[in-house]
């Protein structure tokens, strides 16, 4: 007995044949997939309020953060715990997000060629950090991290900080227009080594 599907409705066969129609309809199916798994989490507070005692970064900090980034810090270093045994006996507590709210965009990652970053803060002098960053090989023979000796000759660059923290600002971070407006002074003199290492000692500083 045979079973014709002579409607006008979608059958299977038209879905199986056309290639465009199954391309549109896998899109509509991932893009309800994917909002049924992200729009929650915009209205979790475990995930949009920043944890007891979060504060921005500072205009230093900030700068440190951008150095971090252009240099690809995070191509080995990853700043996030995952909640296992084995990660939080070596780094410390599991990472929740509300560490995370002023960071745009996270450097949570999955990579780690090197140790990972998340509870860096405090866990070494900035004297230690200086000339980590300056000859890895100096306090850690076995490093295979490269040096970063021009981080301690270049300047911070001033003049592009009260825009990048207006735009933070846009998303989120509590920066006043005082804080906006002095960001270029309070970095004058400065040094790019000075920024990152500012940025890596308050890494993870509020859930130790």
């Amino acid at each position: 007995m045979s079973n014709n599907n002579t409607g006008g409705g979608l059958s299977h066969e038209k879905i199986e044949t056309s290639n465009f129609l199954m391309i549109v309809l896998i899109l509509v199916v991932l893009l309800i997939g994917g909002m049924v798994e992200i729009v929650p989490l915009f209205f979790q507070k475990s995930t949009t309020q920043p944890v007891e005692g979060l504060k921005p970064y500072t205009a230093l900090q900030v700068a440190g953060r951008d150095i971090y980034v252009r240099e690809g810090c995070y191509n080995c270093h990853s700043q996030m715990i995952r909640p296992f045994r084995a990660e939080t006996l070596r780094y410390g507590s599991y990472s929740v997000a509300g560490e995370f709210v002023y960071d745009h965009p996270f450097q949570w990652g999955s990579k780690r060629t090197g140790p990972d970053l998340a509870r860096v803060g405090g866990r070494y002098s900035d004297e230690w950090h200086r000339i980590h960053l300056t000859n890895p090989r100096d306090v850690v023979p076995e490093s295979n991290m490269p040096a970063y000796p021009w981080l301690g000759k270049n300047p911070v660059d001033a003049d592009s900080l009260p825009a990048h923290m207006k735009g933070l600002r846009t998303l989120g971070a509590p920066y006043s227009d005082e804080e906006i407006a002095k960001a270029s002074d309070d970095v004058k003199g400065k040094t790019e080594l000075e920024a990152v290492i500012a940025y890596l000692q308050v890494m993870g500083i509020h859930r130790k």
